[in-house]
Parts: structure tokens; sequence; C-alpha cells
């Protein structure tokens, strides 16, 4: 409160001399840009002349085209190089993001939660198949082979040994064989 208080009529008084002066610098600018303008289309745009045969129109037709394509091609490459800038500029933004550390990994909840319910929650009213994992899997019916039976007739070793030992056994090889 040590600061004395400004008068009403002193803060209108100043008020209206800062409008004045913002008034005449929007003036001079608005009249800056109109110089501008004209001296622009002076420049770019010369007065149209009529073309008075059908080979001037033609010519004049051709003129324009050409500036038309050259606007184009200028266009583009502007185009191109804002776009080029705005990926930049995102990607930056991610790095910067990046060097802050500033994520927060949300506290995921536990949930308890069924396939089937997961696939609804996932997938919305589309989901209508009952989601039974033992169902789908594949029954295998064990075929027993052939081999695998005779060593299973063959029995016990010591058996077979004790019938070939001697001549008997040799005799029932080679009859076996023959």
């Amino acid at each position: 409160m040590s600061e004395k208080k400004m008068s009403s009529s002193r803060k209108h008084h100043l008020k209206s001399l800062m409008l004045a002066i913002a008034k005449g610098l929007l003036e001079e600018e608005e009249r800056e840009q109109e110089e501008e303008r004209t001296r622009y289309m002076a420049e770019n745009c010369p007065h149209l002349s009529m073309p008075r045969s059908m080979q001037e129109l033609q010519e004049l037709c051709r003129e324009i085209n050409h500036k038309i394509d050259v606007i184009d091609e200028e266009r583009y490459d502007l185009e191109m190089k804002v776009n080029k800038s705005n990926k930049e500029i995102d990607d930056l933004k991610i790095k910067v993001q990046d060097l802050m550390g500033k994520f927060k990994k949300p506290v995921l909840r536990k949930v308890r939660m069924s396939a089937d319910a997961m696939l609804k929650a996932l997938l919305g009213s589309k989901h209508t198949v009952n989601l039974d994992l033992r169902a789908n899997l594949k029954q295998v019916k064990k075929e027993v082979k052939e081999e695998d039976k005779e060593l299973r007739d063959v029995g016990d070793w010591r058996k077979n040994i004790e019938d070939k030992s001697g001549m008997d056994g040799r005799k029932k090889m080679f009859e076996a064989e023959a």
C-alpha cells in the first residue's frame, strides 16, 4: 500500500492515449499491407490484355498453364517441407519425453476372468464361440505295431537260449531256415 493509487481520470486519460497510439499503428500497418499487395500484384500479375486472334489466345493459355505448373511444384515442395518438419518435431518431442523419463507406469490390478469373459470383453458381441480347450484337443489312438507284438511274443530271452543250446537247438534253427 506504499504505492500511491492512480486517480480514475488519469487512468482514463492514459487508456485513451494508448488506444489512440494503437489505432495509429494499426492504420499504418494496414496501409503498408495494401502497398505490399499492390506491389506484389504489379510484379507477378501484369495487366491482362485480351488477345485478338486465336493464336494469341492459345499462347496466353499455354503461358498461364506453365505458370500454374510452376506454382503447383512450389506448393508441393513447400508442403513436403512442412510435413517433414512436422514429423521431425514429433520425433523430437518423443525423444524429449523419453529423456525426461516421466512416464508413470499405471498400477495394474489383478482381475480374475475366464477366457470366455475375456474374449467377450475384447470382441464384444461378436464373440459367440465357447472356449473349451479340452474339447479342442486331438484324440490320439495308439496303434500297436507288428514288430512290437513279435518282441512281446518272444518272451523271456533265457528260454530262447536254452532251446537253441546243444545239437537239438541248432537242428531246430536249420529246420526253421529251410
